[in-house]
């Protein structure tokens, strides 16, 4: 299986059509951590099989830097699908994106299509149908057994299969992202926040990515480069943050908390799970120091 780098900064990932030409080649150069080819829904019917040669030549070419490329292909049950699997499998993308999983026997249908694609190809999934938020467990479970790594939230089409009405808010929403962090957190995937739509005033941006950092996610997926800066912002740990992981680290590695499992630090509680934590949060702010 893929090796799975939970240290990885993923904070902002950019989709954009692999139909736009200009558009890659604008990716080469922007500041998101992660580059996601569309295939499926930013790409029209009959511009599917140009778009899958352009991410190839994408991939081909290089030249993306420290960020991921991700291609999101058709679902299987499209006439593109198969092909767009077998394709990328072998076109040096770092992971494909597939829709509309809503089950674990569609991960493990995707995991057996992958068997001879090279072993660092991670599968990543939309969640975005009913039947995924309802067998959220199962399936992130399967990170243990196939390429299964990231989680990407995909509420507009979730909003669409649940016939609801979503509100700036996002409350509708609201359960079923705090049981998809769960989830992911207790089998080790990362996990995506969803696109926000509205890319032009950045005030609404940005409280949404507040508040997916408060839910717990890795990043936020994102539709237009005007995003990426806040939200990078947004996910980048703050200075306190970082002060207080160094404290951490540096008063269990004293002698005196050798063996114990919680130490006071300034007074407060931590354990060795705020350890693990702040070990985490050093990892990810390093690499994020050496690209930003």
């Amino acid at each position: 299986m893929p090796a799975r780098s939970l240290d990885r900064p993923r904070r902002s990932a950019l989709f954009l059509p692999a139909s736009n030409p200009k558009a890659i080649v604008k990716a080469r150069n922007l500041p998101a951590d992660v580059v996601i080819l569309d295939l499926e829904d930013a790409v029209a019917p009959e511009m599917k099989e140009n778009a899958r040669e352009a991410a190839l030549g994408a991939l081909y070419t290089g030249g993306f830097g420290h960020r991921e490329v991700v291609v999101r292909i058709n679902g299987l049950d499209t006439e593109w699908g198969a092909a767009d699997l077998a394709a990328m499998a072998r076109s040096g993308a770092d992971a494909v994106l597939v829709p509309k999983v809503s089950s674990p026997q569609d991960i493990l249908r995707y995991h057996e299509l992958l068997s001879n694609a090279p072993t660092e190809l991670q599968l990543w999934t939309m969640i975005e149908t009913c039947g995924s938020v309802l067998r959220l467990d199962a399936m992130a479970a399967l990170a243990k057994s196939t390429r299964l790594a990231l989680w990407v939230m995909g509420l507009n089409d979730l909003a669409k299969d649940m016939r609801a009405r979503p509100t700036p808010d996002r409350a509708v929403f609201a359960p079923m992202l705090g049981f998809a962090v769960a989830a992911a957190r207790a089998h080790g995937l990362s996990i995506l926040d969803g696109v926000c739509n509205e890319f032009r005033d950045m005030d609404v941006f940005r409280a949404e990515a507040e508040q997916g950092l408060r839910f717990g996610f890795d990043g936020k997926s994102l539709i237009h480069p005007d995003q990426i800066a806040p939200c990078n912002a947004v996910f980048t740990p703050s200075a306190d943050d970082i002060d207080w992981a160094h404290k951490v680290i540096a008063a269990f590695a004293q002698p005196e908390a050798a063996g114990k499992g919680a130490i006071r630090v300034e007074g407060k509680m931590a354990e060795l799970l705020h350890l693990e934590q702040a070990q985490r949060l050093i990892a990810i702010t390093k690499r994020i120091s050496g690209r930003d």
